[in-house]
């Protein structure tokens, strides 16, 4: 029996209540054009020690700031670690990650001022798995995976 593919995916796309705000981002259609693949669901944030909720954070200076100015960055970093252990131990050469996020975001993400301005950059995860040969998609952009198998 032939095991299927792994892909490394945020767990808010997959409907997990993870994020900040004790929500999710389930994305139904993602969920149903990746039946082929075994889906290895992740949230570095939670996996960093942050709680469900929290208050919400971006990236500022290099630095994981929270709403009330709490620098966070260790919790980041700790869960982008954990993320990485995941991915390799289970071979996941592909990741599709949740967009603009500060540890998920690839291309964009939210620029610390918490006004929803975007500007070009990785959240930290993206960036640590990126850094380590792990091909990065997102919610919009997955459709090139499943057309290039």
């Amino acid at each position: 029996m032939q095991t299927k593919n792994k892909i490394l995916v945020s767990s808010c796309l997959l409907g997990q209540n993870c994020k900040y705000n004790g929500g999710n981002n389930l994305n139904s259609s993602l969920i149903d054009n990746l039946k082929k693949y075994e889906l290895v669901s992740v949230c570095p944030e939670v996996l960093g020690g942050l709680t469900i909720p929290r208050e919400p954070s971006e990236i500022l200076n290099g630095r994981v700031i929270n709403k009330l100015g709490s620098d966070i960055t260790e919790n980041f970093i700790f869960g982008a670690k954990k993320t990485l252990e995941i991915a390799l131990s289970n071979k996941c050469q592909q990741a599709i990650l949740k967009k603009n996020s500060p540890s998920c975001g690839y291309g964009t993400v939210y620029d610390g001022t918490f006004t929803s301005k975007k500007i070009n950059g990785n959240g930290v995860t993206a960036e640590l798995l990126y850094q380590n040969g792990v091909v990065i998609l997102n919610e919009d952009n997955y459709f090139n995976l499943i057309k290039n198998k």
